[in-house]
């Protein structure tokens, strides 16, 4: 971890109050808790979390960049999406985790350019230090449409219409999984001896149980000869898409991240898992570093996102690479818009696409699921290299 660039005394005082907290937790609980719960401490505690407290998050100054911080292309390709299951359902939007709130900017835009607004678009966002970014945003970028945009604490009673989640998915608290030749185990978290005041935090196997256990043997995961298999869970995201789908009355979800379906996910070569951290743009695999101020991630099984959202009651309706999306919703003629092929500008938003779209990049690694209810017909993003077939 040595090529980390250092955080600042007042970061790693505030990491060094969450370590607290998760120490104190553990022994609550009788010295383990399950990765999960740390997870969702270390990105989720009030104040002390990675979203939750004030450290810069996206673009260059942060830890990681997404797809609306390279080019508002993104968010103009979507819109064509956006505008298909409004028309369908109801003129409204809700996008959960909205970043800085250049997506929101770009759709509204967008839609607005379209002659498709939405009457209201909700941002559900649990972090008061990004609300007051994305407000900041949305003044400064559309500010004759910021009035439209109101931010949930909660999910809707009901809701018709759209809803985006980009890059959301992926930082939904996961429990890890570890299969070994003498059994099926969870892997959590317990206190290694240390003087007091000082906690030291290392990994803990327990025996698998409950639903992480059942839902564990319905994988059929690799059990080696020798060594582990250690994976992930992502009982949360389940949930999540099952309560959505309690409240969606028409219109669909649009689930936009990095994953596989389940057959790729979890191969015997995968041996080590997905789950990565994110720190000014470099990545690591030590979840314990600095509580509070990495980003903790993993990749998203689809197949077990769709299998929710079907079991609940929903359509799925399309599921294909971020690239055969944005192509199906328009994105070249997006970038044909930018002006002159030779002009600088155009030029800087070819490459952006590039990156969105290119195998090596992003275009592959990211997928996009939709779920729905009541819309007939195929959805605009999906019309040609749907890979449903693929859950």
């Amino acid at each position: 971890m040595s090529s980390l660039p250092e955080p600042s005394a007042a970061a790693l005082a505030q990491s060094a109050r969450l370590l607290e907290s998760v120490a104190a937790e553990i022994d609550t609980a009788g010295g383990w808790i399950p990765f999960s719960r740390y997870m969702e401490l270390a990105l989720y505690a009030p104040g002390l979390g990675y979203y939750s407290g004030g450290a810069r998050k996206f673009g260059p100054g942060g830890d990681f960049i997404t797809a609306p911080e390279l080019t508002p292309l993104f968010g103009q390709a979507l819109a064509a999406q956006l505008e298909q299951v409004m028309r369908a359902s109801a003129a409204q939007v809700i996008e959960v985790g909205a970043g800085t709130g250049l997506l929101a900017a770009d759709l509204l835009l967008e839609l607005e350019r379209r002659g498709c607004l939405p009457e209201q678009y909700g941002i559900l966002e649990l972090s008061g230090e990004l609300r007051a970014r994305q407000a900041d945003t949305l003044m400064h970028k559309a500010p004759r449409l910021a009035a439209r945009v109101h931010w949930l604490e909660a999910l809707p009673e009901r809701f018709s219409g759209a809803v985006v989640a980009n890059e959301v998915l992926d930082v939904m608290p996961v429990h890890l999984l570890v299969s070994r030749a003498d059994g099926l185990f969870e892997r959590g978290v317990a206190c290694a001896a240390e003087g007091a005041g000082d906690p030291r935090l290392c990994w803990a196997d327990v025996p698998a149980a409950g639903a992480v256990r059942a839902a564990a043997q319905a994988l059929a995961l690799p059990a080696p000869a020798g060594g582990e298999y250690v994976t992930e869970l992502n009982l949360a995201g389940r949930a999540w898409v099952a309560a959505w789908a309690e409240r969606l009355q028409t219109g669909a979800m649009l689930l936009i991240d990095y994953g596989y379906p389940r057959a790729e996910y979890y191969l015997p070569s995968r041996a080590s898992g997905t789950l990565l951290c994110y720190y000014r743009h470099h990545a690591h695999g030590d979840p314990f570093l600095w509580p509070g101020l990495n980003d903790i991630t993993a990749f998203v099984d689809f197949t077990a996102v769709a299998e929710a959202g079907f079991e609940a009651g929903l359509d799925v309706q399309g599921y294909t690479t971020q690239a055969r999306f944005l192509f199906n919703c328009g994105v070249l003629q997006c970038l044909e818009r930018r002006g002159p092929r030779e002009g600088a500008d155009y030029i800087r938003a070819a490459r952006a696409v590039q990156r969105l779209t290119a195998p090596q990049e992003m275009g592959e690694l990211f997928k996009v699921l939709a779920l729905g209810r009541g819309l007939d017909g195929p959805l605009l993003g999906f019309a040609g290299g749907d890979r449903v077939h693929a859950l």
